[in-house]
């Protein structure tokens, strides 16, 4: 598995990942409405758009395997980790923990002191396994929809 920068290129196979995993690993925790609000596929137009120019803006690193996209993450310069999806076919191989482990690096040789994120009731495990600590429970809203999440954070040494 190689981790790399995220390129332009990247982008329709990275809104086809969230979508597929959103769908089918997060069903566990959340109701289909839900998760049709989280990742309506009616919106992947807007989202080329949106996250092409977020992905640009932020520290954004995505997994290979033979050049099939896997996995991503990014995160903000202030430290606020936005997105860490892995592929519904390579959960449990360590495709995250690679992609937090190369986010922190990048947060530290920034100076940073604390990274932050909002964790899926799925996620949450993983990043507590990380060193992240729960912040606050809350509820945030999809169209119209109430999802569930965690506000999390972790100190960097």
């Amino acid at each position: 598995m190689d981790i790399r920068a995220y390129q332009e290129s990247d982008i329709s196979q990275l809104i086809s990942l969230f979508y597929e995993t959103v769908h089918t690993v997060n069903k566990q925790d959340y109701s289909q409405e839900q998760l049709d609000a989280w990742a309506p596929k009616e919106e992947a137009e807007l989202k080329l758009t949106t996250w092409r120019t977020s992905f640009r803006q932020n520290i954004t690193y995505v997994a290979e395997i033979n050049g099939c996209l896997i996995g991503f993450s990014d995160m903000t310069v202030e430290g606020h980790l936005d997105r860490l999806y892995v592929h519904k076919d390579f959960q449990g191989q360590g495709v995250a923990s690679a992609l937090i482990y190369k986010l922190e690096l990048k947060a530290r040789e920034l100076g940073l002191h604390e990274m932050d994120t909002e964790a899926s009731i799925t996620a949450r495990p993983f990043f507590e396994r990380h060193g992240y600590q729960i912040i606050e429970k809350q509820s945030v809203e999809r169209k119209g929809v109430l999802l569930v999440n965690y506000r999390m954070s972790k100190k960097l040494m």
